[in-house]
């Protein structure tokens, strides 16, 4: 008797080790779920949409519970692939590169939202003697963008709208557009490209003493449509925003995206979008440029098809496609 029931509480011993055991690979598992890290592949620091990309994953960061690491690259060149090959799982890029990528080799694209515009006029110093694009004709301009391939299709298409081409001007290669920039504070370019918004041009303006934008002639636009099918023109104003504006001007525009990959799930995508528009405020306080971002701007036909979680928001919330601008 004595050894049965020693026996017995050998058996008992074992069966309360083993469910210990068991509930604490449960309890790992939970943990690592919980503590999944989403990789947001974007531009370098002092671009617009590394700023936009900080707001977003610091939103869903706080207010979603999602561990998002901003990831900075060189350029566009690097995000699509990254984000095509699930290497991260959200990316963000205007909407021409996000088309490329996935009419080339990154089939698994899968767009989240049109975020905001991306309006990109030229910039030159303030005092210069260039006031329209026509001006241009001779001067040396950031040209190129090895690692932001469409910006370069955009700089010939903006400066079509003067009737100019590349022989027109003196091109200054760069690779990004944070190089155009400081190119232009070392005084290598008389003419840079940037996005309203972005910390670099602030950075800029201050330190040259100044600098202006120049506005995008609407007769043009034909001309620069036949290049870049996806610019459009926007009416800014004076305002915190619109560094070098000093009064209402249009300047060209395109569409900006957040997207992601097809093996990311459903819930993910739907969670994301979900905590983006419930906590807009949270998103403007870091990046205003982000006020543009409501459910009807985010949804449009581009031709590169939606990730179905963002399909199933966008349903579930009676919103439909947009026309195109």
């Amino acid at each position: 008797m004595g050894i049965g029931i020693k026996n017995r509480s050998l058996d008992l011993k074992s069966t309360a080790i083993r469910t210990a055991a068991a509930i604490a690979i449960l309890a790992f598992a939970a943990g690592a779920a919980a503590a999944q890290t989403y990789g947001f592949a974007t531009l370098p620091p002092g671009s617009l949409n590394h700023t936009t990309a900080t707001s977003i994953a610091k939103v869903l960061k706080e207010k979603g519970g999602m561990n998002v690491l901003v990831q900075p690259t060189g350029g566009d060149t690097a995000i699509i692939p990254m984000v095509g090959r699930a290497e991260a799982e959200i990316g963000i890029s205007n909407i021409m590169e996000t088309t490329d990528g996935f009419e080339g080799n990154f089939k698994d694209l899968r767009l989240i939202a049109a975020v905001h515009a991306l309006r990109t006029p030229f910039f030159v110093r303030k005092d210069s003697a260039i006031h329209s694009t026509a001006d241009m004709k001779g001067k040396r301009i950031a040209w190129g963008y090895s690692a932001m391939r469409n910006l370069d299709k955009v700089t010939r298409a903006m400066i079509a709208t003067a009737g100019l081409g590349e022989a027109d001007v003196k091109p200054v290669p760069v690779p990004n557009v944070v190089r155009g920039a400081d190119d232009f504070i070392a005084g290598a370019n008389d003419v840079f490209f940037f996005a309203f918004g972005a910390p670099k041009l602030r950075e800029v303006d201050t330190t040259v003493g100044g600098i202006r934008a120049i506005p995008t002639d609407e007769a043009g636009m034909p001309a620069a449509k036949k290049i870049m099918p996806w610019g459009y023109l926007t009416q800014v104003a004076p305002g915190p925003v619109f560094t070098g504006v000093d009064k209402p001007i249009k300047v060209y525009s395109f569409d900006n995206t957040i997207f992601t990959n097809t093996k990311v799930p459903d819930e993910t995508i739907y969670k994301i979008l979900d905590t983006l528009f419930k906590n807009k405020d949270d998103l403007i306080a870091v990046q205003p440029v982000l006020r543009e971002f409501t459910p009807a701007f985010a949804y449009k036909n581009y031709g590169v098809p939606y990730h179905p979680g963002a399909l199933k928001y966008f349903k579930d919330h009676n919103i439909a496609a947009a026309a195109l601008p």
